[in-house]
């Protein structure tokens, strides 16, 4: 029996007549959030470089996969086999530059055939921006909106116009300040989220892996000064903002360090 096999019948044994009463009753639409967290707990994991906490990470994720195979294959619709098929035929159509004798000139002109095979999927249909799902963070949805432009010629020439660009929408907002006009408030910051985006995709940076890995920096260094206050038995709320800071400065002066060790082990 293979370790997939395996898993398989384990999941068929929680759905069963005399499964676990949690799994039973789950749903599609039950299941939704557990497989937005384990998917966010794998990027987690992959951003921390653990190589065991990415591994048991992924075993979630795929039992969440078999999960959604097995209630479709209590409707009749498909099962995981069904799934596996799906995905190898979609790889060697899209890459006949490996499993064929289909030769590409450049990235570009296999990003071309890409889209175009995505097309021929069904996977575009009035519009190239078609494909990006309405659920991805904002963040990582306009990247890929903005990438999807890009690919037709809609995009700056050079990195001074982004910039040029962000200062513009940078007046606007100003001004939308000052007006004291709350939806033209929201409707420049939105503007400037996306410029942001627009200028990591210029130097090639995910915005979406950038935040992330930001927000536990800043978790991290928190948790340091909230350490530190404990130790000293004070609150948060009765320290000055400048001893915060200083205490702030220590936090990443200790990752420093840390990043410096793991580079020359």
């Amino acid at each position: 029996m293979t370790n997939l096999k395996k898993l398989i019948d384990i999941m068929s044994a929680l759905r069963g007549d005399k499964g676990c009463p949690w799994d039973k009753e789950q749903t599609r639409d039950s299941l939704k959030p557990f497989l937005l967290e384990e998917t966010y707990e794998v990027l987690e994991a992959l951003d921390e470089g653990d190589s065991e906490k990415i591994k048991e990470e992924l075993g979630d994720l795929l039992f969440q996969i078999v999960f959604h195979c097995q209630l479709a294959k209590e409707k009749n619709e498909f099962d995981i086999d069904d799934v596996i098929d799906e995905i190898s035929r979609k790889m060697l159509n899209r890459h006949p530059h490996v499993f064929g004798k289909r030769k590409f000139k450049s990235k570009e002109h296999f990003r071309k055939y890409w889209d175009e095979e995505k097309k021929r999927e069904g996977k575009h249909k009035e519009s190239i921006l078609e494909g990006v799902p309405k659920a991805l963070p904002s963040l990582l949805r306009a990247h890929k909106l903005q990438k999807k432009a890009a690919r037709v010629g809609f995009d700056w020439k050079k990195t001074g116009d982004v910039f040029e660009k962000m200062n513009e929408e940078l007046k606007e907002f100003r001004k939308a300040l000052k007006n004291k006009k709350q939806p033209e408030i929201e409707d420049e910051l939105g503007d400037i989220f996306f410029m942001l985006v627009n200028i990591s995709r210029f130097v090639g940076v995910n915005p979406e892996d950038a935040l992330r890995k930001t927000i536990s920096k800043f978790i991290s260094r928190f948790r340091y000064i909230e350490m530190k206050a404990a130790d000293n038995k004070r609150n948060l709320s009765d320290m000055t903002l400048k001893e915060m800071d200083k205490l702030w400065d220590e936090a990443k002066k200790k990752e420093y360090r840390r990043k410096k060790y793991a580079k020359t082990r």
